[in-house]
């Protein structure tokens, strides 16, 4: 007998045009921004739900409420409805925050925000992984989002990996095959898809997929024992999406193309050998690392053959739907391939609910999204993840006079508005004296690189550096000081090609310590950053936000325990799981401490 999900698939497939099929497949980028009904970009956005009938959306940033409510116009708009997605990998807070209003620069607020996955591998406690799925889950689909591009179950073996590092869980793919299975089963327990991503492995490439082919050289054996062992736990585990990987994997296939558009893996590896049975999701398709040198239209086609099933981003998604349909009319795919993808995002869609019932009610999501419970899951990540990696001089934490001079200088890309701001309104509440000083290193973008992409969106960024004359006074501010603290907020992103720190980095935390022993480098940005300058404290907080600024903060005051460990290597520097453990002191005395 024929289930009920079985039926309604059958009979929506029925009804589907050759080009009504296709557009299933393709899923366009939209932002999550307020915008006004007769807007000309919502009005585009409206056409391809309404007229191209396209099956679902990755959703893009904006507060809670905004996604929410254009999430419920779109899907009054669509014939069938939309299966909606969004990158939430450190919650729902990835996408759904309300930013800064300028030039105030006041916090509008957002959803929950939990640290980079880096952080949930600090703790090493499953059930926080499973913690955060669930969180994440919960606002998702009260928002109107039924699946997560997530976990990241990259293993990030590769310290110069400028594109994934705290994304993913740590180096030790056992551990992140471990997290990650929690995690997928607190999304997926809790009634939203994950995916995990990005098959099969994106942690050992000094290339960013953004911008370039990137390239992973590890023998088979490697990827065997390492990274594959994440994504073979997440199918057993019963993940319901794989997103694709843009790069080159010697190993698994010599042609020189990304590993979403080759067969030999994304059909042989992961659907054969793993016995994948869910969605294929590629990376973005407007990415460097995919389009090389093909159009986009052939690089849709290519990863459609290759066996995905949800074509991501196309930069025209008319065009690439159009291509497709081409392709099954001239024989190149057949009827029967493009009906099998159409059938699992039909039963994705089913098995979320969506048959029944594609709209979200904004009063009810407002009882969910960064309600108290919720909150209070991610402070206690953010604490259980702060990792005091070393401590040579017993710095940690401050027992100074409430009178003492203390130097807080913040390392920050210029449109990071938040960095420093929660930091250091905790310091100075214990340390009036606090003085507060900003380093904001340009950078210089590079055309020509991002031309050699064969993408003009991505660019190539080179190292930084501080404008002239800001390190000389960041080290006159530090004269005289009981202690300083130097916070790196800068890390990866889709545009960057290098983790270098500034130029002046170095000289500058030399230029600290020689001003006083009591210097802690807190990093909420890359983990590697004691690479680029050594210094004798080291504390990792995983992640620039609020919350995580806030455990920082209560660590190096002695409020909070510290119990996190390293889950990366940082050579030749520290091994993975390096620690200093600390517990909240009685008011008379000493914190205590163990080092392992």
């Amino acid at each position: 007998m024929m289930s009920a999900q079985d039926r309604w698939v059958d009979s929506v497939l029925a009804t589907l045009s050759l080009r009504d099929k296709v557009a299933q497949l393709v899923w366009p980028w939209m932002l999550g921004d307020y915008v006004a009904a007769d807007d000309p970009v919502y009005a585009r956005a409206l056409a391809l739900v309404r007229d191209q009938h396209i099956g679902g959306i990755i959703m893009s940033v904006g507060s809670p409420t905004e996604i929410a409510e254009k999430i419920n116009s779109l899907q009054r708009a669509a014939p069938l409805p939309l299966l909606v997605a969004s990158d939430f990998e450190t919650g729902t807070a990835f996408r759904a925050r309300g930013g800064y209003f300028l030039p105030n620069a006041i916090d509008l607020g957002g959803s929950t925000q939990f640290p980079y996955q880096m952080g949930v591998g600090a703790t090493r406690d499953t059930t926080l992984a499973y913690a955060m799925g669930r969180v994440t889950a919960l606002e998702g689909r009260a928002m109107g989002v039924q699946m997560t591009f997530s976990p990241v179950l990259d293993v990030n073996n590769n310290p110069r990996n400028p594109v994934i590092g705290p994304r993913s869980f740590g180096e030790d793919p056992r551990q992140v095959a471990a997290l990650g299975s929690a995690y997928i089963r607190g999304v997926q327990e809790h009634g939203e898809i994950a995916v995990g991503k990005h098959f099969p492995g994106h942690g050992d490439t000094e290339q960013n997929s953004h911008l370039e082919l990137a390239r992973v050289m590890a023998p088979r054996a490697q990827l065997d024992t390492l990274e594959l062992v994440p994504f073979r736990a997440g199918i057993a585990s019963g993940v319901q999406g794989i997103m694709t990987f843009h790069g080159y994997i010697p190993a698994l296939d010599t042609t020189q193309i990304a590993a979403t558009l080759n067969p030999r893996i994304m059909t042989d590896l992961l659907r054969t050998q793993l016995g994948f049975k869910g969605l294929v999701v590629t990376d973005a398709l407007d990415m460097g690392g995919v389009l090389g040198n093909l159009g986009m239209e052939e690089a849709t086609m290519r990863a459609f053959e290759a066996g995905a099933d949800v074509l991501l981003m196309p930069s025209d998604p008319v065009r690439a739907i159009d291509a497709v349909a081409n392709g099954v009319r001239s024989g190149r795919f057949t009827q029967a391939r493009l009906d099998q993808s159409v059938r699992r995002i039909l039963a994705m869609k089913y098995e979320s609910g969506l048959a029944r019932n594609r709209y979200v009610n904004l009063d009810s999501m407002r009882a969910v999204v960064a309600d108290s419970a919720n909150l209070a899951v991610a402070r206690l990540v953010a604490e259980r993840a702060i990792t005091l990696a070393k401590d040579s001089l017993n710095t940690v934490p401050f027992t100074l006079p409430k009178t003492a001079r203390i130097v807080s200088i913040t390392i920050a890309a210029p449109s990071d508005l938040g960095a420093g701001r929660t930091f250091d309104a905790e310091l100075h509440a214990a340390y009036p004296n606090l003085v507060s000083v900003t380093l904001a290193p340009q950078t210089v973008y590079d055309q020509t690189a991002g031309a050699a992409a064969g993408n003009s969106k991505y660019v190539a960024s080179p190292r930084p550096a501080f404008a002239p004359g800001t390190v000389e006074n960041a080290l006159r501010a530090a004269d005289g000081a009981d202690a300083v603290i130097v916070s790196y907020y800068l890390s990866g992103s889709s545009s960057t090609a290098t983790l270098a720190s500034p130029v002046g980095y170095p000289e500058l935390i030399a230029g600290l310590q020689q001003r006083t022993p009591k210097f802690v480098l807190a990093s909420f940005g890359t983990p590697y950053v004691l690479t680029d300058a050594n210094a004798p404290a080291y504390l990792v907080a995983w992640g620039p936000w609020a919350p995580q600024q806030r455990a920082a903060a209560r660590a190096l005051l002695g409020l909070a325990p510290i119990t996190g460990a390293m889950p990366v290597s940082v050579p030749p520097l520290l091994p993975r799981w390096a620690n200093v453990q600390r517990s909240v002191a009685p008011a008379s005395a000493p914190a205590t401490s163990s080092t392992h």
